[in-house]
């Protein structure tokens, strides 16, 4: 019975995964939105704070913070097979397509297309909704607002790659500050299916890794392992998303011959034109140089940090945030986590979506359609890339 019932729960999170890494363009923030969407609106899988420490969380860590939070919500929901079911689905879609991309279409740029500019409109509207149900339940009150602003002045401002990390330990200090006085509420704890050993276990294997590839790279001829050591840690040492990563993508295998830069930049095409995690584009890169295998080769290298990071943390993050002393923090990065997230939503996401008013006005259909019609989130999406079609046209 049990195990019949645990079979059901993964079949579930691989559909629902699967669905969304179908449907779910453009890029992190955008996949906040999709996840918040489904997996607390819809689902009820976690509710809003857990969700929010789940991202802020996942904001700490290097590596792809959407793929980690779907990952995390799969651990939740049904331990570690979980958090491998959901991580296929989430991105087995656009792996698949980048990968095919490398194999037939090699040197066809994609970002021209109207229904790509659609797309991105879709992601205005969904950014939008997600930002205003997730503001609404974690700033309610006046210092939490004024934290908001603060990360949303800062995080636009100074736009490095170290200044999201920077804004959320600010904002957990002055959280820390403001509520450290305040009774923690009740509210019960989430059981990750997870050991404390087992937790450590993955953060010793990354450390390894990431200590010793380099290493063994230098006294192996073998091609696999300079690919495999070159993926690991870029996504090792990446902090703000997927965008942030191309450049170390680029100083690894454009110089030294590997690809050329017309086929690189083909690929960041075809990467934007997909749906799923930016971090697939290491599957583009893995196929030109060396087939199938080597798409497969670069996306289990790339993401294979994201895994063991979270593994080795959700088992101690449930515990510190029930803490009351880290309660007010806790409250403090929830609203900077809100900043950041309408920072995001004003570059990249609008600055490359709102063009012109015609692209406002669709936005705000996109919206309705969205927050008051109820449509689900895919019917959404093919309205949004047929509507970029007909715009294109006119």
């Amino acid at each position: 019975m049990k195990t019949s019932r645990n079979i059901k729960t993964l079949l579930e999170i691989l559909f629902i995964s699967t669905r969304l890494g179908f449907t779910s363009f453009g890029g992190p923030v955008a996949h906040l939105g999709y996840f918040h969407e489904e997996y607390v609106r819809r689902k009820k899988w976690l509710d809003e704070k857990r969700y929010a420490d789940l991202v802020a969380l996942c904001q700490f860590l290097p590596g792809p913070a959407s793929s980690q939070v779907g990952i995390g919500i799969g651990i939740i929901r049904g331990g570690v097979l979980g958090g491998i079911v959901s991580f296929l689905g989430f991105t087995l879609p656009s792996v698949l397509a980048l990968i095919l991309f490398a194999l037939l279409l090699q040197g066809v740029g994609m970002t021209g297309a109207g229904w790509i500019h659609g797309l991105k409109i879709v992601a205005v509207a969904v950014v939008a909704h997600a930002i205003l149900g997730m503001a609404k339940k974690l700033t309610p009150d006046l210092k939490r607002k004024a934290i908001a602003l603060l990360a949303l002045v800062v995080i636009l401002i100074w736009q490095t790659t170290i200044t999201q990390v920077g804004v959320i330990v600010l904002s957990a200090f002055i959280g820390f500050l403001l509520y450290r006085h305040q009774s923690p509420e009740d509210e019960a704890g989430v059981e990750f299916p997870i050991s404390r050993r087992f937790a450590m276990i993955c953060l010793l294997i990354f450390l390894g890794l990431l200590i010793l590839l380099p290493i063994f790279r230098e006294y192996s001829t073998l091609e696999w392992v300079a690919l495999f050591d070159s993926f690991y840690r870029s996504g090792s040492l990446v902090f703000g998303g997927g965008h942030v990563v191309l450049p170390l993508l680029e100083r690894e295998f454009v110089p030294t011959g590997w690809m050329t830069e017309e086929s690189f930049l083909a690929g960041y095409g075809a990467a934007q034109a997909v749906p799923g995690p930016l971090f697939t584009f290491a599957a583009y890169i893995g196929a030109v140089i060396n087939g199938w295998k080597g798409g497969v080769l670069a996306t289990v290298a790339i993401f294979l940090p994201a895994f063991l990071l979270i593994l080795g943390t959700l088992p101690f993050w449930d515990s510190l945030r029930q803490n009351p002393k880290i309660k007010g923090a806790l409250m403090g990065v929830n609203a900077g986590v809100v900043g950041i997230l309408i920072g995001a939503f004003y570059h990249p996401i609008w600055t490359s979506s709102i063009l012109a008013p015609i692209d406002f006005a669709f936005a705000a259909i996109l919206f309705s359609m969205l927050v008051f019609w109820k449509l689900p989130p895919w019917v959404v999406v093919v309205t949004g890339a047929l509507g970029g079609v007909l715009m294109g046209m006119v």
